[in-house]
């Protein structure tokens, strides 16, 4: 359920979106830390098909949602969304509705201590937290969300941008090389991920054994990587495991994952070829959901940084062919 405190810290974030007139279910959920470990409990957006009547004003991202309103009948395929570093649920917002409208249930949770209110984690340790977020996202919405009856367990897909496209990958049984990735850096150090220390106290000893706790989910049928972080981590053997179609977004002036260094490279290891994407004038931020135009005015530098885009580059037009792309890819990908 939605818990009108949950609604608070969303009503200043809501900028980040345009309005939209399309409407879906949104509920939101607690889940809380594993049995016997201490942490704030994660918090899941779940969109999703309904046949309630939309709200004729916007409830939430600027979306008409019906909020804690009945799932349609039926059983719906389920897409977990991966947000990127220090993300949260509403930047992805429009894909999880387009989704949501095309029969999918969606669930975005924000990942603990990596998140907009919460990026206590260094990435030495959401290296590993990040795709166990996912399982356990996977595990509620399959046994204890109170409609778990009516996801389809058997067609589960994941999408996930940036450090969301490495968690993606690394779900669908990817195992980052730390030795490799340390390499690259040594020989790359103006690379963003390796500029930025992402593998200082990443120690292969240590994080390699608890990647593979947490690696391979064979209940992900299919994977969508749009700028996948780290992506030079992972070699032809590292991503072996992974059997399960893949399509790949990049952005052609994206300086954050460039995609000759990451995105190219995962595309070259995996054994199947997988659906790749280079978007021509796209940037990084531009796998983000459009901006609402008011936060030019009311935070211009969280405008300059995430919504400002290329001279020619429509961000609302590429979104809705990306979001129509993702869908006919899950769909064709689990069987629809």
């Amino acid at each position: 359920m939605l818990p009108r405190a949950l609604l608070a810290p969303l009503a200043v974030l809501v900028l980040l979106l345009p309005g939209a007139a399309a409407a879906a279910g949104f509920e939101m959920e607690e889940l809380p830390a594993a049995e016997g470990q201490d942490g704030a409990p994660m918090r899941v957006g779940i969109w999703y098909p309904s046949d309630a009547a939309p709200p004729g004003t916007e409830t939430l991202f600027g979306q008409h949602l019906s909020l804690d309103a009945p799932l349609s009948e039926g059983r719906h395929p389920l897409v977990v969304i991966s947000h990127g570093q220090g993300g949260w649920m509403g930047g992805h917002a429009d894909t999880a509705l387009a989704l949501a409208e095309a029969g999918y249930i969606v669930a975005v949770p924000e990942h603990r201590g990596d998140n907009l209110q919460d990026e206590s984690a260094l990435p030495s340790e959401w290296m590993v937290t990040r795709p166990a977020d996912l399982r356990a996202a996977i595990d509620y919405m399959t046994e204890a969300w109170p409609e778990a009856q009516q996801v389809d367990a058997a067609r589960i897909g994941v999408y996930g941008f940036s450090a969301g496209g490495y968690s993606a990958l690394v779900a669908a049984g990817a195992l980052p090389d730390i030795g490799l990735a340390k390499s690259f850096c040594s020989g790359n150090p103006r690379e963003y991920a390796c500029r930025k220390g992402f593998l200082d106290g990443a120690e292969p000893g240590q994080v390699e054994p608890a990647l593979e706790q947490v690696a391979g989910d064979s209940r992900i049928g299919a994977v969508a990587a749009a700028a996948p972080a780290l992506g030079f981590a992972f070699g032809a053997l590292d991503l072996a495991a992974v059997e399960i179609p893949v399509q790949i977004w990049s952005g052609a002036l994206d300086l954050r994952v460039p995609h000759n260094t990451n995105g190219a490279l995962v595309a070259a290891g995996l054994a199947a070829a997988p659906d790749v994407h280079v978007v021509e004038r796209a940037g990084h931020f531009a796998f983000l959901a459009p901006c609402n135009p008011a936060l030019e005015m009311a935070h211009p530098a969280q405008w300059a940084m995430y919504c400002v885009d290329a001279e020619g580059f429509d961000r609302a037009a590429f979104h809705k062919d990306m979001n129509a792309a993702l869908v006919r890819f899950f769909d064709k990908s689990l069987k629809r």
